[in-house]
């Protein structure tokens, strides 16, 4: 049993990868470049649809699936490798993306928890041997933001309201 941080909680996961078992209606993630080879046959898939994005995928082309997916997995192959982050705000921000969003992959540690929540993750499924408790405590570590980020406070309303700040 995979256990995966979703909304801020530790959850088993309800979602298969291809290649792993799955009921034919299951909640299936499959890589964008099956979606694009076997289109129709996703498509016609009765249970939930996510796919999974490489780091050098496009998110554009994900637009005409959008409406159909209820979960895009962002791959981040190592903790160095970044472009998962622009992929994941270009999804939520500029194509309107409400679905599970998810970080995957072994560059999913820890320490980048709440970065990967400033940019619209709601869900991450941590590399091989992370702490899921220390993960969702780094959730929390800052209480103040200094660059907008995904549905946030405002950083005025963060700064100038919160208890003891006069």
């Amino acid at each position: 049993m995979r256990y995966i941080l979703r909304r801020r909680e530790i959850v088993a996961d309800d979602w298969s990868h291809l290649g792993e078992k799955c009921a034919e209606d299951g909640a299936l993630i499959v890589p964008l470049a099956e979606l694009r080879v076997e289109a129709a046959r996703w498509r016609a898939w009765r249970g939930p649809l996510g796919v999974r994005v490489a780091p050098a995928d496009a998110p554009e082309d994900l637009i005409p699936e959008l409406p159909r997916l209820g979960l895009v997995a962002v791959e981040f192959p190592n903790p160095g490798d970044g472009r998962g982050y622009s992929q994941g705000r270009l999804l939520r921000e500029r194509f309107g993306f409400t679905g599970e969003l998810r970080a995957v992959g072994a560059g999913v540690r820890q320490d980048q928890v709440f970065l990967l929540a400033r940019c619209g993750f709601d869900a991450l499924e941590l590399a091989a041997g992370e702490d899921r408790e220390a993960a969702l405590a780094a959730l929390s570590r800052y209480d103040v933001a200094y660059q907008p980020g995904a549905p946030q406070v405002a950083i005025r309303r963060q700064r100038l309201f919160a208890p003891g700040v006069r």
